[in-house]
């Protein structure tokens, strides 16, 4: 292991993310059967970061403190591609009636990081800050499609590829030759990948550098705009909002 890697700062953060809609608190042997450290170890990282205001307890169970949120405001403040993005995410949820969202992508999965909500919800509760497995969703594959060759090697290679619905896409081949489409078209739909009678289309938001930095994605319920008509009736406005978004952020960041 690299000299300069520091374990202590990797548990503290394996705890912090052991944390979720799912499961909101842990005991100490919970969070340690949830991580994998010793219960030794949880105990000494759970009581740090209690100390430091990050965790509270009731005596028994442990749960995150509003503190936490400075982390992610610190990304989202300096990153600016959420604050960019906000007015034109609702501009485009008012033309179209639908869920708008732009993502990046962490690991293996999609982190939204700003949300313009529609008028009709998946089951997939979704918020900025929601992640879902990037191979399924059409903002991970815009953001796949655009990474190195040897970086999207290695992200195939132990991708979860989870079957959410008869339609996902579970093999890494498959997927390869999706993402060389989506890269020369510019753009992607899935269709019921993720969840069964949703369909979501995404394109690219760049930077000064011509990199891409994000995805502008718009979902939606197949009964409303079936996948025959996404490209037809959702596309144009999709990638005119897409770089639209992509000026502004270089505007506030010049190369």
């Amino acid at each position: 292991m690299d000299k300069e890697f520091i374990q202590s700062l990797e548990k503290g953060l394996t705890v912090l993310r052991a944390f979720s809609r799912d499961t909101p608190s842990f005991t100490l042997a919970e969070m340690a059967k949830a991580t994998g450290l010793s219960r030794a170890a949880a105990r000494r990282v759970v009581l740090t970061l209690q100390s430091l205001g990050y965790v509270g307890t009731d005596g028994r169970q442990f749960f995150l403190l509003p503190k936490v949120l400075e982390l992610g405001y610190a990304y989202l403040s300096a990153s600016g591609l959420s604050t960019v993005a906000q007015p034109h995410l609702d501009a485009l949820n008012v033309t179209l009636g639908e869920a708008c969202s732009v993502g990046v992508l962490s690991d293996h999965d999609v982190i939204y990081v700003a949300r313009a909500q529609g008028q009709r919800r998946m089951t997939t509760a979704m918020s900025i800050g929601t992640r879902l497995e990037a191979t399924c969703t059409a903002v991970g594959r815009v953001l796949l499609a655009h990474l190195p060759d040897e970086e999207l090697d290695a992200f195939l290679a132990d991708a979860p590829f989870t079957p959410f619905t008869p339609h996902t896409v579970t093999s890494p081949d498959e997927l390869r030759g999706l993402l060389a489409v989506v890269r020369e078209q510019g753009w992607a739909v899935v269709d019921q990948e993720l969840e069964i009678g949703f369909c979501t289309a995404a394109a690219p938001i760049r930077d000064a550098e011509d990199q891409v930095v994000g995805a502008l994605n718009v979902g939606m319920h197949t009964a409303r705009v079936p996948p025959e008509e996404v490209v037809d009736r959702v596309l144009p406005r999709l990638l005119d909002t897409a770089g639209a978004i992509g000026l502004k952020y270089r505007e506030r960041r010049p190369a």
